[in-house]
């Protein structure tokens, strides 16, 4: 019997889930701005509480290891990383937009069927016209290696000439004017979920593929850049 604390905190959506053996027990989720920061750990003590689990008799701790927001993986992998070394527990890191893809596949199994959908594009916004993305084939193999790319209307044009493709996340909406194709399908409602990550995170715990915690480190896929606010500059004083 697997019991498993998963956490996405990468993308938009705070999100933890507690699963045995594959099945959802608890789950608590919030896309208000702040809540990595303010509600993750609050989440993780209310699941112990209603699901009767508690940190010593988890199995192992699953988080997101990016590509994503910064500071949410930041604050994700602090709060697995502490978990794991409190309760020596192993620890196991799964792609943010690997979990996208299976959650998609799950989820909108009818669209992708009638459509005849050939290949998955989970995108996370970066920001401007900039998405973290990936393109995956129906057997979940990427088939474009994840990147942080800029959309315009050229991009994905020589895929989109032959192939069907399903464009979800936090990045794709923003890109559903430039990348107007009739091969081009999108998902609006798409919202990341920590019990995404469970199939990948079972295979990962039968095979034993755990990180190191001392030297684990999310895939941040771009170097943070910290930026002023504008309205917080003195008047007469400009940014160099």
């Amino acid at each position: 019997m697997s019991k498993l604390l998963l956490i996405e905190s990468g993308t938009n959506v705070c999100s933890v889930a507690f699963a045995i053996d594959g099945k959802v027990v608890g789950l608590k989720e919030s896309a208000d701005e702040k809540a990595h920061a303010s509600q993750l750990t609050l989440f993780i003590d209310q699941l112990t509480k209603e699901t009767g689990v508690s940190i010593s008799q988890l199995d192992a701790v699953v988080v997101s290891n990016g590509p994503g927001s910064y500071t949410g993986l930041r604050i994700g992998v602090s709060a697995a990383k502490g978990i794991c070394y409190a309760a020596e527990k192993p620890l196991i890191s799964i792609s943010s937009l690997d979990s996208m893809v299976h959650g998609v596949s799950v989820n909108y199994k009818s669209l992708v069927e009638e459509n005849g959908i050939d290949y998955y594009c989970p995108m996370i916004d970066a920001r401007r016209m900039e998405v973290y993305t990936a393109l995956y084939d129906n057997a979940f193999n990427k088939i474009k290696e994840i990147e942080a790319q800029v959309i315009d209307e050229t991009t994905f044009k020589d895929v989109l000439k032959d192939k069907k493709i399903l464009f979800f996340g936090s990045g794709a909406t923003k890109c559903k004017d430039t990348i107007n194709h009739h091969n081009a399908f999108y998902v609006n409602d798409f919202s990341p979920s920590a019990q995404f990550m469970i199939p990948l995170a079972l295979k990962a715990f039968a095979n034993h593929t755990f990180e190191d915690i001392a030297y684990f480190e999310p895939y941040y896929l771009k170097d943070f850049v910290a930026t002023v606010s504008q309205k917080n500059l003195i008047p007469g004083l400009h940014k160099t």
